[in-house]
C-alpha cells in the first residue's frame, strides 16, 4: 500500500482525483476502454471535482459502477447515492459509455444484486475510488464484514455507527430517517480492482485510519483488508492521519 498525506482536504482530494484520471486514461489507451467504481459521501467531494476537471480522459470509453445504495430510497431523495453521482459526476462529464447504478428501490433487492453481479463480471474493474467509514467499513460492509463471499453485491444491514455517520454528515434529519438496510458491493469485488484509490479526510476518520493501516487485518475493521491489495493508494489529509505512528 502506498500512503500519501496532504496538509489539507482540498489538496488530498485534488491529488487523488488527478491520479485516478491518469489511471483511467492509461486503461483506455491500453485496452480501448476503462471500467471504474466510484464512492459517494462527504469524503469524495474534492476527489470527484478533480476527477471531472482532469484533462485527457475519453469518458465515452468509460463504464462506471458505484459501491452501494440504500434500500427503499428513491433516486430523487437528497441522500440517494444515485442522485449524488448524477449531480457530481455523470452530469459533469461527457456522455459515458455506461453508468451502472444500484437501484435501491428495486422491488426485489436480491434480484438487483444478481443483475449488477452479472454486469460487473463482464467489466473487470481498472480503478476503484473508495473511502473508509468511521467504523472502518468499505462500501456498506460494516463490521464484522464478509471477507469470503464471492458474490459481487450483497443485501446488508447497517450498524448504528454507520447510520450515525450519515446523520452527522447531514444527509438525514434524524437517525430514524436513516435506512437500516442497503445494497453494497462486496469486499472481494472491491479487492478485484486493478488499482484502488482510497480517499479519507477528517479527524472523525482518524481512528478508523489507524486501525486500517496499523491494526490487525480483520473483519472488525473491514478497510484493513486493503493492505492485502497489490496496488492500493491511500490519500489522507493531516487530520485523518493524525493518529498514525509515522
Amino acid at each position: 500500500m502506498q500512503t500519501f498525506i496532504h496538509e489539507a482536504k482540498a489538496q488530498m482530494g485534488a491529488a487523488a482525483g488527478r491520479q485516478a484520471a491518469e489511471l483511467i486514461a492509461a486503461a483506455v489507451a491500453a485496452r480501448g476502454s476503462a471500467n471504474i467504481i466510484l464512492a459517494t459521501g462527504a469524503s469524495q467531494f474534492e476527489m470527484l471535482a478533480a476527477l471531472v476537471a482532469a484533462p485527457g480522459v475519453d469518458w465515452s470509453a468509460v463504464s462506471m459502477f458505484h459501491l452501494d445504495e440504500y434500500i427503499g430510497l428513491g433516486a430523487g431523495h437528497p441522500a440517494s447515492f444515485r442522485k449524488y453521482l448524477k449531480e457530481r459526476f455523470v452530469d459533469m462529464v461527457p456522455a459515458l459509455k455506461a453508468a451502472h447504478l444500484v437501484n435501491g428501490d428495486a422491488a426485489d433487492p436480491a434480484a438487483e444484486c444478481r443483475r449488477l453481479g452479472e454486469l460487473i463480471a463482464a467489466h473487470p474493474i481498472d480503478v476503484a475510488c473508495v473511502g473508509i467509514g468511521e467504523n472502518g467499513h468499505l462500501a456498506f460492509n460494516d463490521p464484522p464484514a464478509d471477507f469470503e463471499t464471492d458474490e459481487a453485491y450483497l443485501v446488508v444491514k447497517l450498524d448504528e455507527k454507520c447510520r450515525r455517520q450519515q446523520l452527522g454528515e447531514g444527509w438525514f434529519p434524524t437517525l430514524d430517517d436513516v435506512p437500516t438496510v442497503a445494497i453494497s458491493m462486496s469486499v472481494q469485488q472491491i479487492m478485484c480492482s486493478r488499482t484502488i484509490i482510497c480517499t479519507v479526510p477528517d479527524t472523525r476518520k482518524a481512528a478508523a485510519v489507524k486501525a486500517a493501516l496499523e491494526g490487525p487485518i480483520t473483519d472488525l475493521c473491514p478497510a484493513s483488508i486493503l493492505r492485502e491489495h497489490g496496488d492500493c493508494r491511500m490519500f489522507l489529509d493531516r487530520a485523518a492521519a493524525s493518529l498514525l505512528k509515522t
